[in-house]
């Protein structure tokens, strides 16, 4: 089984891919609002690390990786946490890094071994 069971969690963040729910922000994907709204468990209109944690679950990360994104995403605290705009983002960075590993890992193993170039070619064609 791979390091990355399936389409679960942040993925419905990415329109298109799950129960629309009303009252979104006007310009904000109303999918992706539903989906900060199930993550936010605290109803606090931010997303902590426990949170993200639970959000990701499905991707199979290490408890670090949440506690790194917050660190990069998220304005620096004693608290971190991040809005549905960065919630957005780590999402849709995180869903296209996937697909794009999961198009090298065609045994679905987990691991791939790639060349910096390669590597860098996933990286600038879904992500610049």
């Amino acid at each position: 089984m791979a390091a990355y069971p399936g389409q679960v969690g942040p993925r419905r963040a990415i329109p298109g891919d799950g129960p629309a729910s009303g009252n979104a922000p006007p310009g904000v994907d109303p999918e992706a609002f539903s989906w900060f709204q199930a993550v936010d468990a605290d109803r606090s209109g931010y997303i902590s690390v426990k949170e993200l944690k639970q959000a990701l679950m499905g991707y199979n990360l290490s408890p670090q990786f949440s506690q790194l994104l917050l660190a990069r995403y998220a304005p620096r605290s004693s608290n971190p946490s991040i809005q549905l705009d960065r919630f957005i983002q780590i999402c849709m960075q995180l869903q296209s890094t996937t697909d794009a590993f999961r198009e090298k890992d065609t045994g679905l193993v987990g691991n791939v071994r790639l060349s910096y170039e390669d590597f860098l070619t996933m990286v600038v064609t879904r992500m610049m």
